[in-house]
């Protein structure tokens, strides 16, 4: 069975937006933990938008399963995870503008930037993750620069299915879920560890789930929002039983 990433971002979007001190994000860490969360995910953004470099620090302190830092190539964040030192750094794209990230990361692009950051992590003692977009030729470029791990970018995915249910936006679902497939079968082909997220829910989730091959699915938004209703650790029990 694929184990569960959560993404604790958006508590901290919730505390920045009255630059106040809850919820506390690494208090939702632990709540995560105890409702099964196998990986803690977190996103050190340049601009600080969410994730503080004080969350970052007591994040490595406290968290006890895989922690997980999300990561832009600026120089500036690689020197700090090459001091925090998490189990796993995915590499992810990052614009100021964005709300969410929007796309997987580029390797055909910047292979030679993410080959030289991967090298730095993976000798810090890190499993490095790319965050990419579900085509053959990303996968490749990323086994290339020495990435141990991919995250396939669910997002065109979970969009469809919230374009709505008639024949042909089932058509455009199956097609992006077939996409994901051989993605991730060349993935385990190019011998790469091959994760999942972005943008699932607890509606969209099951077709992925069920694909055999995925060890981890990174899920945050679904979870945190029905958090709000149910409480995290609930929250999360109830997004592990689906998988």
């Amino acid at each position: 069975m694929a184990q569960l990433g959560v993404n604790i971002d958006h508590v901290a979007t919730v505390r920045q937006a009255r630059r106040t001190v809850e919820p506390d994000p690494v208090w939702a860490a632990a709540e995560a933990q105890l409702g099964g969360a196998s990986c803690i995910t977190f996103h050190l953004r340049k601009d600080r938008r969410h994730i503080q470099d004080r969350d970052a620090e007591l994040l490595k302190r406290t968290v006890t399963c895989k922690l997980n830092m999300e990561m832009s190539l600026d120089d500036e964040i690689v020197e700090i995870a090459l001091r925090l030192v998490p189990d796993q750094a995915t590499l992810v794209p990052e614009n100021r503008q964005e709300i969410t990230t929007e796309g997987g990361l580029d390797v055909l692009a910047h292979g030679e930037r993410i080959a030289e950051v991967a090298r730095r992590l993976t000798q810090a003692g890190m499993v490095v993750s790319a965050f990419i977009d579900p085509t053959a030729e990303q996968v490749a470029a990323a086994a290339a620069t020495g990435c141990q791990a991919i995250e396939l970018h669910t997002g065109a995915y979970a969009n469809a299915c919230l374009a709505g249910n008639s024949t042909k936006d089932q058509r455009k679902q199956a097609d992006l879920l077939a996409e994901l497939r051989q993605a991730m079968e060349s993935g385990l082909a190019a011998g790469l560890v091959v994760h999942a997220g972005h943008g699932l829910t607890y509606m969209n989730v099951a077709p992925v789930a069920i694909m055999k091959g995925f060890t981890e699915f990174n899920i945050g938004h679904s979870i945190i929002s029905r958090a709000v209703f149910v409480g995290l650790r609930q929250a999360v029990a109830e997004m592990k039983n689906l998988l």
